[in-house]
């Protein structure tokens, strides 16, 4: 059994490899992910799937409505400039912005929304300044965020 650690870099990869386009040949399609478990030949499911998870985090930056491009953050314009060093306190003021907003948006959850939907934008604009260590810190340095995704009994119960 791999360590949370593990399987957030196991996740973030995929997650990498999906919005540069990379490895298309070996991966599933994220897009076409139903969020149901691999089975096996003997119908055991295979629990941790970091493309099926990968795709769950992608759903939840999907539907992260934060127009970064009109927020107001210090860390988030540094960011905007290619200062990837600010991009963990970018993502925890926004989250808890967007939390504070939204009483039924856990802060973990907005969290983990905010900082895919980040990615995903940094990804767009500067791709040559985004690794996906960047990424792995900010949710492995997040104990709230580790304990609120180990609390549903890991990675692979994360619902999107």
């Amino acid at each position: 059994m791999a360590t949370f650690e593990e399987q957030t870099a196991c996740v973030v990869e995929a997650l990498f490899s999906d919005l540069l386009g990379q490895d298309e040949s070996e991966c599933r399609s994220l897009e076409t992910d139903a969020g149901e478990p691999v089975r096996s030949a003997v119908e055991h499911p295979i629990t941790f799937d970091p493309i099926v998870i990968a795709s769950r985090l992608r759903q939840m930056g999907d539907r992260c409505n934060v127009d970064f491009e009109r927020v107001s953050s210090e860390a988030l314009a540094e960011v905007l400039k290619g200062k990837m060093e600010k991009f963990a306190a970018a993502v925890d003021s926004l989250s808890r912005r967007w939390s504070d907003q939204n009483p039924e948006l856990a802060y973990e959850k907005a969290f983990l929304s905010v900082a895919v939907k980040l990615v995903m934008h940094v990804t767009e604009k500067l791709p040559a300044l985004l690794r996906p260590n960047q990424l792995i810190e900010v949710i492995n340095g997040n104990p709230r965020v580790r304990n609120y995704i180990e609390a549903r009994g890991g990675w692979e119960n994360l619902d999107s």
